[in-house]
């Protein structure tokens, strides 16, 4: 089975212009880009063929190229990282068993999550997309709270059926707790893992359905699959002691500089 990694990164972010740019500081002081640090996880992963950043900005173009990244060139007109990375296994040549959207704003991505993830798709036929799931612990289910509660826009959490088939995502924090949790306590909350295993003829098919009203309203690209009946595979993650978030706001640069000097992270 064939794997490509694209790495989708775009300048002109809505809540945050010039996010695969902006640097983090490391456990020891060293500053590296995000999209750097986000190529640096996907080189990690194991049983991978090719690693790319899709881009339509000359700027991330040449950072990346600095960096080592092969990149690919994309359409401006791409509305989000599933239709960049469609246009970059096209633009390849195609021919790909499976793509892997690494979406460039999680740096914080531990390459079992993407492993486990494509396990899990190759071993589900009746799944046309894939994705990572991690159980909240208190900590974690206490920061989207939090986020929600100032107005911000944190992670995306998950809901699934017994067969782990997605019945719907959403920035919202779903299912509702009516009890808090202590920071290490396990929740019912899923957090929803930007990274996407995509089989090639429902990445091909994405970008001709028209954007559904939940996609919009939610912000939310997995959920056009959802909308036009394909099924999304939750594939249940463990952190083995990681912490991850992702970067979506400027508020969370500190948060996830605090996180990789806690675990060492250069």
């Amino acid at each position: 089975m064939s794997v490509l990694i694209v790495i989708p990164a775009r300048f002109a972010s809505t809540r945050y212009p010039g996010k695969p740019l902006v640097a983090l500081k490391g456990a020891g002081g060293r500053e590296q880009s995000l999209i750097e640090r986000s190529w640096r996880a996907a080189m990690q992963v194991q049983g991978v063929d090719r690693v790319v950043v899709a881009t339509d900005d000359d700027t991330i173009a040449e950072a990346a190229t600095a960096f080592g990244a092969e990149i690919v060139m994309t359409s401006a007109d791409c509305q989000n990282g599933t239709e960049r990375c469609a246009a970059a296994h096209e633009a390849l040549g195609g021919g790909y068993d499976m793509v892997v959207n690494l979406q460039g704003d999680a740096p914080l991505t531990p390459h079992w999550f993407v492993e486990d993830l494509i396990a899990g798709l190759d071993c589900d036929r009746g799944a046309q997309v894939a994705t990572p799931v991690l159980r909240c612990d208190g900590r974690a289910l206490n920061g989207f709270l939090t986020d929600r509660k100032h107005g911000r826009v944190g992670g995306t959490t998950a809901v699934f059926s017994n067969n782990r088939h997605a019945l719907y995502f959403s920035k919202e924090v779903v299912p509702f707790t009516s009890r808090s949790y202590a920071e290490t306590e396990e929740t019912p909350v899923f957090h929803h893992v930007g990274v996407y295993a995509y089989r090639p003829d429902a990445l091909a098919e994405y970008g001709n359905w028209q954007t559904g009203p939940l996609e919009i309203l939610e912000g939310l690209e997995q959920l056009r699959f959802l909308e036009n009946g394909r099924k999304i595979l939750c594939v249940e993650v463990e952190a083995k002691g990681r912490q991850f978030w992702e970067l979506n706001n400027p508020e969370d640069v500190g948060r996830i500089e605090t996180m990789m000097a806690e675990m060492g992270m250069e």
